[in-house]
């Protein structure tokens, strides 16, 4: 069990507040619904390892893990390790059957912990995508009101590899902002401008050509902290040309917070939090600290004002934890103490 509580502040009301991150909890990471030809037992059975196949990815960032000889040998017997599932009926006309499977979530990361691979928690960045699609109607971008079903598909390949994401809302603020000819020149400037209003630091703006009758091609262009990574697609059709820019999003983006586990870092991180003035605010803290899974637990050392000096039990290192605690908008990044603190990292708790 997870140590939370000290003496000093035990006898207090737990009440904890509603965190305000610049990342989604991303939930069901240990799920997937995958389409099924019947209810028979090699339908399933094959079924549970294309399941398993997607959760692992969706949990470390990267298909390459799917080569490795320990995780052959899981997906060889999938479906002894599945928690639960259920069959689930198509809903529009011409749908065919799926089957949902969750899986432990202990049993995912040991998996994945034991085939050397990285973990990525749950705490991931929110994409916000202005995608447009140049068909014979014309350029229009893909919204829930207009293309509810390209919306849908879009949805999906984010869900397939765990990232969230966001579609503008395209009222009247949005349209004003960015036209769709600025998203077909994959104009940066037009598209970041137009998206401070969602307060998100990902996004992604992608073209697609899609003549009747002919391949999906265009380009994708993922923008983060100042950076680009561009790519080209050409794809079969649009959810391979969906599913491929998708893919590029989640690999750049686990690359940058996926961690291999390690044993844990002797004698644990040490973490400064100023700004600390209630027990709601050390639960809150303490709570989303715990909740990461790379943090078994956080017990509190030391109270000094507003201040609480805790030691992080971790399969992380300080930087590794870093990278990851700068999700969570609440913790402001300071200077390490320079005397009377032997913090490792240091933060203000913003409320």
């Amino acid at each position: 069990m997870k140590k939370t509580g000290v003496a000093l502040w035990c006898s207090w009301l737990v009440l904890l507040v509603a965190l305000s991150v610049t990342a989604d909890t991303v939930e069901d990471l240990q799920a997937a619904t995958v389409p099924v030809a019947d209810q028979g037992a090699p339908a399933l059975a094959g079924a549970a390892r294309e399941a398993l196949a997607e959760v692992l990815v969706k949990v470390s960032g990267t298909r390459e893990l799917l080569q490795n000889p320990t995780i052959v040998e899981a997906l060889a017997d999938a479906r002894n390790h599945v928690q639960q599932y259920a069959y689930v009926s198509g809903k529009a006309p011409g749908e065919g059957l799926s089957v949902r499977f969750e899986f432990d979530a202990g049993y995912i990361r040991d998996l994945v912990t034991r085939a050397g691979a990285p973990l990525w928690t749950a705490n991931r960045p929110l994409v916000l995508a202005w995608v447009v699609v140049e068909d014979e109607q014309g350029r229009h971008f893909i919204n829930w009101e207009s293309t509810p079903e390209q919306a849908q598909l879009l949805a999906d390949e984010f869900s397939r590899r765990g990232v969230p994401v966001q579609l503008p809302v395209f009222d009247l603020v949005d349209t004003a902002a960015v036209a769709p000819e600025d998203v077909w020149r994959l104009d940066a400037g037009a598209v970041q401008a137009a998206s401070t209003r969602y307060n998100v630091q990902d996004v992604v703006v992608a073209r697609l050509a899609s003549p009747a009758g002919a391949q999906a091609t265009g380009d994708w262009s993922y923008l983060y902290q100042d950076r680009r990574v561009n790519s080209s697609v050409t794809a079969p059709d649009l959810q391979a040309f969906l599913r491929d820019g998708v893919n590029v999003v989640a690999a750049t983006m686990s690359a940058r917070y996926a961690v291999a586990p390690t044993a844990a870092v002797d004698g644990g991180v040490r973490m400064s939090v100023a700004g600390v003035s209630s027990y709601t605010d050390y639960a809150a803290i303490v709570s989303w600290l715990e909740g990461l899974e790379l943090v078994q637990y956080a017990n509190l050392e030391r109270v000094q004002g507003d201040r609480i000096e805790l030691r992080l039990q971790a399969q992380a290192d300080a930087a590794q934890l870093a990278a990851i605690i700068e999700l969570n908008n609440r913790f402001e990044l300071l200077p390490l103490p320079v005397s009377g603190s032997t913090a490792q990292l240091n933060y203000q708790w913003r409320n």
